[in-house]
């Protein structure tokens, strides 16, 4: 659990793509994360809310594929 002055950042290697944005759904029951959060608690945003689960995705992950080229 993060405390409320908790800063969340993350690093990114290049501008933003929406042709190769990709995520999974975090409740996804494959995953088996304890959140130890009830859902009804998140404030998600409408693209998160709507990604496939894990099984969906085989499409999203290509191995040894350069994106950036």
């Amino acid at each position: 659990m993060l405390e409320d002055d908790t800063v969340f950042a993350y690093k990114v290697d290049n501008y933003y793509s929406p042709e190769n944005d990709r995520g999974i759904l975090f409740s996804d029951i494959a995953l088996n994360i304890d959140w130890q959060i009830d859902a009804s608690e998140l404030n998600l945003s409408a693209k998160d809310k709507v990604q496939p689960k894990l099984e969906d995705t085989q499409d999203i992950f290509e191995y040894e594929v350069n994106y950036y080229e």
